[in-house]
């Protein structure tokens, strides 16, 4: 049902369902994959929601059959032009994760409901909620190439441990099922496809039986905590590693293959072992 009182956006869809605000991720058709439109849609959202009193709670989740394939790579935004320099490419992905941590100090709880693929930047959504919920047959998963320098798992070692965010980042195109991530401790738990709106909805309602400020301190004290346990300080962490190798030779042929062949057959050619370097690494 449409909220008249809810501002409609492009990319997300905002739905009450009494004190719990669904946020919905909305590209079906492009798996939900985080364009610059979705982004800023969400920091909007967020901050709309932040000041709605009818809002208690608020609820993450995915249109169509994903929760969401993660940033959209092919995209073609302005800022990632020709150009850029390493600071450049860091300021832009430690912006992402600026973006998320509004996730993080939000004044209300944000519940992500996982449900299909969940890969990823999305899997960095997850990680800066209060609390995620997954479907058991869920695919939680990390790209099928390594573009990157670390962006995201160092993220997961806070609720995975380091030997198991090394076991995702090492190995390219890593999953693991919902069930799996409730056993590792990266989801809160996992339930059937079928019951996750369901239990989402009855878990926001429970919450929100406590009072918004009541809710909004508790919150604030259990991530003082994990910041001072050092998750903040992890947060640009990535950004860094990635501006990094973003500018290796490794990484640079490995985009020209995703813009000479598109993504399905860079990643294809990828997995032939037609992008290795033939010189050994130190």
């Amino acid at each position: 049902m449409v909220d008249s009182a809810l501002p409609a956006y492009e990319a997300i869809a905002l739905e009450r369902d009494a004190s719990l605000t669904w946020l919905t991720l909305n590209r079906p058709d492009k798996l939900n994959a985080m364009n610059s439109t979705l982004l800023s849609e969400l920091s909007a959202a967020l901050d709309f929601l932040a000041a709605d009193r009818q809002t208690r709670v608020i609820a993450i989740r995915g249109a169509g059959r994903a929760f969401s394939a993660g940033y959209d790579i092919e995209r073609s935004d302005p800022e990632d032009g020709p150009g850029l320099d390493i600071v450049d490419d860091y300021d832009i992905h430690a912006g992402f994760l600026n973006r998320f941590l509004a996730i993080w100090d939000h004044p209300k709880p944000v519940i992500a409901a996982v449900h299909g693929y969940c890969l990823a930047g999305a899997t960095q959504l997850c990680v800066f909620c209060d609390m995620t919920v997954v479907a058991e047959d869920a695919v939680i998963g990390l790209p099928m190439m390594p573009t990157g320098g670390g962006y995201i798992t160092p993220l997961w070692v806070h609720l995975v441990g380091p030997k198991r965010a090394k076991q995702m980042s090492f190995v390219p195109g890593s999953r693991i099922s919902g069930r799996t991530a409730s056993d590792w401790g990266w989801a809160n738990y996992a339930v059937p496809a079928d019951q996750l709106t369901q239990n989402v909805r009855e878990l926001a309602w429970s919450m929100a039986r406590i009072p918004g400020r009541t809710l909004r301190m508790k919150k604030l004290a259990i991530n003082r905590v994990a910041d001072v346990m050092g998750f903040r300080a992890t947060v640009p962490m990535g950004a860094e590693t990635d501006a990094l190798l973003h500018y290796s030779g490794a990484v640079q042929d490995l985009m020209t293959s995703i813009q000479q062949h598109g993504l399905k057959e860079a990643i294809a050619r990828f997995n032939r072992g037609e992008n290795e370097d033939p010189v050994p690494e130190a």
